[in-house]
């Protein structure tokens, strides 16, 4: 389980986020949706210890990140501009990951040839194209086994082929029981496979819960989402 409460983080004397308060629960995927700037990155920066809150707790399986022994084990994740050393094999970025956290070497060719890596695995990581890039982070992701995942615009790159492929492999993974939290600006994907939303702007929450009741007299998950961010609440 991924537990927000009450988060805020400052950053001199801008408010990126402002006590926020969400659950993310097992066997659920759940969407965090926003506007450019409305606090998403930075509320995923706190809950992967790459940034330290200002205020207010963000806990995977009950501790933070910084406290887990072997965190590739417990969490997986995909951050939206982050990637390898362009010099490195695809198959070796892997490898270095699975020793940071005594992952067997046998797991790195599994969650190459599960994203349709394996037979580029040699090659240098400059020569993948931006989809092949974003496959070898989603391996890299579920590399640990974790029971959580957490996604950042996870279909960057891809061709309609490879977004379905992603979509399946989401809720897979949440039907598997681990709990799946997706940030995304792309409403019809998640649409379809979020089981629970949490619109974000401004720092502070507008909306939560399960899809149905965020989109209740709306069109579409669009039509809600500019809805509420266009509201201010």
């Amino acid at each position: 389980m991924i537990e927000i409460s009450r988060l805020t983080k400052r950053y001199g004397g801008t408010t990126a986020v402002d006590d926020v308060s969400f659950t993310v629960r097992p066997g659920r995927v759940t969407g965090l949706l926003g506007p450019n700037g409305a606090g998403k990155s930075s509320t995923l920066r706190v809950l992967l210890g790459l940034d330290a809150a200002t205020s207010g707790t963000a806990l995977i399986d009950g501790r933070p990140y910084r406290e887990l022994a072997w965190p590739l084990r417990t969490v997986g994740a995909l951050l939206d501009g982050a990637g390898p050393v362009p010099e490195r094999r695809g198959v070796d970025h892997l490898a270095w990951l699975a020793r940071s956290n005594r992952i067997p070497r046998g797991r790195v060719r599994e969650v190459l040839d599960l994203v349709g890596l394996g037979d580029a695995a040699r090659r240098r990581v400059r020569t993948y194209s931006l989809g092949m890039r974003q496959r070898l982070g989603i391996a890299a992701a579920l590399l640990g086994d974790p029971a959580c995942l957490i996604l950042d615009e996870p279909w960057n790159g891809l061709d309609p082929v490879g977004i379905r492929w992603v979509r399946e492999l989401i809720r897979g993974q949440a039907a598997s029981g681990r709990t799946v939290l997706l940030s995304s600006h792309l409403m019809q994907e998640t649409s379809a496979i979020a089981d629970d939303v949490v619109v974000i702007n401004r720092g502070r929450v507008v909306a939560q819960g399960p899809i149905g009741e965020v989109t209740a007299g709306h069109e579409s998950l669009e039509a809600a989402f500019f809805a509420l961010i266009g509201s201010g609440r």
